[in-house]
């Protein structure tokens, strides 16, 4: 199977693009990179988690934070831009909606969203078979990090912390 077609990566596709969630792009993505390349911060997954990393941070009006994740999305990509995980999409939109998007938050401009537009029709129909996906609005996909059931996790900390003594 081809990276893209992996269901982490089309979901982060269908969060991105249709559901402007960067939160769950972020967490799909994540789970996907760590799955192939965990050790690896310079794999071409990471660059498109720093997306939408940086695209959380400046909806949120993180200036700092979106400019910093923005940019090394940006070196990341262009570092690895012949690699496979880039195949299915136009790379070349994606640079150049990153530097609009750079350049719009160093000069503290409201948020703007943009797509990752999808060249390749097996890409497209994969996407497209995603499961309906009930959208978050509001502050709920704003502020998603500070809303969410963090239980599981804190939970799984601190076992961990436990196990170590």
């Amino acid at each position: 199977m081809h990276p893209l077609f992996h269901p982490l990566f089309t979901q982060f596709i269908t969060y991105f693009n249709a559901h402007e969630d960067y939160f769950e792009c972020h967490e799909v993505l994540e789970e996907y990179w760590k799955e192939i390349a965990p050790s690896d911060k310079t794999h071409p997954l990471t660059a498109l988690i720093l997306l939408a990393t940086g695209m959380y941070h400046w909806r949120r009006d993180n200036f700092i934070g979106a400019q910093k994740s923005l940019k090394k999305a940006l070196e990341r990509i262009q570092a690895n831009a012949s690699n496979a995980f880039y195949d299915g999409i136009h790379l070349t939109q994606v640079v150049d909606d990153l530097h609009e998007s750079i350049e719009l938050v160093q000069q503290k401009k409201s948020f703007r969203a943009f797509k990752i537009l999808i060249i390749s029709p097996e890409l497209i129909e994969a996407v497209d078979k995603q499961p309906s996906l009930v959208p978050l609005v509001g502050d709920n996909l704003i502020h998603k990090h500070m809303l969410r059931d963090r239980s599981e996790v804190l939970k799984a900390r601190e076992e961990k912390r436990r196990n170590r003594h």
